[in-house]
C-alpha cells in the first residue's frame, strides 16, 4: 500500500523522493473522481496533498486571479478530503502559517488554535481551506513557512533571497524541508488529527540568512537591506507580506520534535553549496531572479498552472 503525493511541484517532488513507498500524481486535484481513482490504483493507506495555488513569480499572481486562487486553494483541498475520507484514507494537508499577520496574542508565537488575520487573497484562500479541513476525521493540516532546501530551486528561500539586489530585513519562523517531510512520515505513522505547525524552533531574519550564506557558500555575495515598510511604498509588492513567529506545541505535545533553525539552516547551507560548487564546476551558474526580495512567506513552493488546478513542477 503507498502514499499518494498529490502536486508534483517543488514540496511534491521531494515529499516523493524522501518519504518511503510514496507514489507522485499531478491530476487535477479539483477533481474528485480523479483523486479517487488515483487512490484506487495505488491502493493507498495515506496521502499528501502540496497541490495548489500561490502565482508567478508571486503571491500577487493571486490578487489579479481569485478564482483560480480559490478554485485550487479551497477546491481542491476539499476534493482530496472528500476523495480520501470515501477511500478511508489519512490525509495530510500542506497549509500555510503565513496566514498570520504581525505579533501572536500571547508569548511564544501564534498558535494553531488562534484565529488568523490573512490579508491577501492567497492567505484567504489557504485559511479558508484550514476551517473546512480542520474538523475532519483523519486529516492532518501541516502549516510551514518560507520553506529551506539544500538544493538550489526557485521556490527555495534561499535561491530567492541570494538573487535580489535589496531584501527586506525581517524575523520569521521557517521551514526547513528535511525536517518537514520527516514530520510528515511522523504524521502518518502516528495519525493525529487537526493543524499542526511545522516550524524550525526559534527564528531566523534575512540577514542571518544571507551572512551565512557568504561565510559558506559565496563570499562575493553583495546585497541592500531594506525596511519592511519599503515594500509597498515603493510599488514593490501589491500587499504587505506575511511576518510571524508561530508555536509548534501540538507537535512536541505528540514527541515530535524538529532541529533547531540555526543547526538546520546550516545543515541546509552546507548542502547548498555542495550542489552550487558541482553546478558551477558544470558551468551552469546560479540565476538571479529580480530586484527585491520581501519576505514572501505566503510563497509556498507548491503551483499549478496558471488556467487550472492541474499542478505541475515548477519552471
Amino acid at each position: 500500500m503507498a502514499i499518494v503525493v498529490f502536486g508534483a511541484g517543488f514540496l511534491g517532488q521531494r515529499c516523493a523522493r524522501d518519504i518511503p513507498g510514496a507514489r507522485l500524481s499531478s491530476v487535477d486535484v479539483t477533481d474528485t473522481s480523479a483523486v479517487a481513482e488515483e487512490l484506487r490504483t495505488h491502493r493507498a493507506r495515506a496521502a499528501v496533498n502540496c497541490a495548489g495555488a500561490t502565482g508567478k513569480p508571486n503571491v500577487d499572481w493571486c490578487e489579479r486571479h481569485p478564482f483560480e486562487t480559490q478554485r485550487a486553494n479551497v477546491g481542491g483541498a476539499l476534493s482530496v478530503a472528500e476523495a480520501c475520507a470515501e477511500a478511508r484514507v489519512y490525509l495530510v494537508h500542506m497549509g500555510s502559517g503565513c496566514i498570520f499577520y504581525g505579533p501572536a496574542p500571547a508569548a511564544g508565537g501564534w498558535r494553531e488554535d488562534d484565529f488568523a488575520n490573512p490579508t491577501s487573497l492567497y492567505s484567504r484562500s489557504k485559511y479558508a481551506a484550514d476551517l473546512m479541513l480542520a474538523n475532519l476525521p483523519d486529516v492532518a493540516i501541516a502549516r510551514l513557512r518560507m520553506p529551506i532546501a539544500g538544493e538550489p530551486h526557485p521556490r527555495n528561500l534561499i535561491t530567492k533571497l541570494v538573487g535580489y539586489k535589496y531584501v527586506v530585513d525581517v524575523e520569521n519562523s521557517v521551514t526547513v524541508i528535511d525536517d518537514l517531510v520527516m514530520v510528515i512520515r511522523a504524521l502518518i505513522a502516528k495519525r493525529p488529527t487537526g493543524i499542526f505547525h511545522v516550524t524550525n524552533p526559534g527564528s531566523m531574519r534575512h540577514r542571518d540568512l544571507l551572512r551565512m550564506y557568504r561565510d559558506m557558500v559565496d563570499p562575493s555575495h553583495e546585497c541592500t537591506l531594506i525596511d519592511e515598510r519599503e515594500l509597498v511604498d515603493r510599488g514593490l509588492a501589491t500587499h504587505a507580506r506575511s511576518n510571524c513567529i508561530l508555536s509548534s506545541s501540538r507537535l512536541t505535545a505528540l514527541g515530535i520534535h524538529m532541529r533547531p533553525i540555526d543547526t538546520a539552516l546550516r545543515d541546509a547551507l552546507s548542502q547548498y553549496a555542495r550542489h552550487r560548487k558541482n553546478g558551477l564546476a558544470r558551468g551552469t551558474p546560479p540565476k538571479a531572479s529580480g530586484e527585491v526580495a520581501a519576505s514572501e512567506a505566503h510563497d509556498i513552493p507548491i503551483r499549478t498552472s496558471c488556467g487550472g488546478a492541474r499542478s505541475g513542477p515548477t519552471a
